[in-house]
């Protein structure tokens, strides 16, 4: 039987102004950045600004994955970066997150993979670079990706994937979280065939549930809890089996 072919990345048909991107994220850095919540799973620095949060509220840098049921709305951050909101008024969904997010020379994000993260799980994960060089080294599935700045791409964080800054700038993307809707169905089926979007699930590693137990703790939810309670039993079970 012949293997399915499987988007695991997609450079999206969307192109936004390296200069205005940079002019607006001048304006957001005159906030706090907040450190990245997983503090086992890097090295160096790794920061983020909220964009849009739940109840707007700046502090919060979670991404927001178990349920969208606080209300996801602007933050201050956001209020003088015009560009920015255009950026994101492009994409007619709703958001589960919209952040900055920024690697410091010499970061580094160990291998991991994301809960429920894939365009087949009714949810997607966009990047677009700001500022970038050409020795960050972003790779998913063990396949390098090259983003420059201003492009738009869709990655389906459900597979490992890493980041390494060996260059001697920092790298900002504006990633966005969004929820699957005929809008986005229409964007990415006519740039990839749609049954390429919807791999055959696969029982997850023993590895990989931790992970994704550890992430799923700094989420402060009743669903984040009952996945976690879930996660838990199936490891249990490998482990009697």
């Amino acid at each position: 039987m012949k293997e399915k072919n499987i988007t695991k990345h997609l450079r999206l048909p969307f192109k936004f102004e390296e200069k205005a991107l940079l002019k607006d994220l001048e304006k957001a850095q005159q906030n706090s950045w907040g450190a990245h919540y997983v503090t086992s799973g890097y090295e160096g620095e790794w920061k983020i600004l909220a964009l849009h949060a739940p109840h707007g509220d700046p502090t919060n840098i979670f991404a927001n994955h178990s349920e969208n049921e606080l209300g996801i709305k602007e933050t201050p951050v956001i209020k003088d970066c015009h560009y920015f909101k255009k950026v994101i008024a492009s994409f007619q969904c709703d958001f589960q997150a919209v952040r900055l997010m920024k690697l410091g020379v010499g970061a580094y994000i160990k291998p991991h993979t994301d809960h429920n993260l894939g365009y087949d799980d009714g949810c997607f994960r966009l990047h677009i670079p700001i500022t970038t060089n050409q020795d960050v080294e972003f790779l998913l599935d063990g396949k390098r990706l090259i983003m420059n700045p201003g492009e738009c791409w869709y990655t389906n964080v459900n597979y490992t994937h890493s980041v390494a800054n060996r260059g001697k700038t920092e790298r900002v993307h504006l990633v966005i979280d969004g929820l699957r809707n005929e809008w986005s169905d229409q964007v990415f089926f006519s740039a990839a065939p749609k049954e390429s979007f919807f791999p055959e699930k696969e029982d997850f590693s023993a590895e990989t549930m931790r992970q994704i137990i550890e992430s799923l703790k700094f989420m402060d939810s009743p669903k984040a809890k009952e996945l976690i309670a879930s996660y838990e039993t199936k490891l249990a079970e490998l482990k009697d089996g």
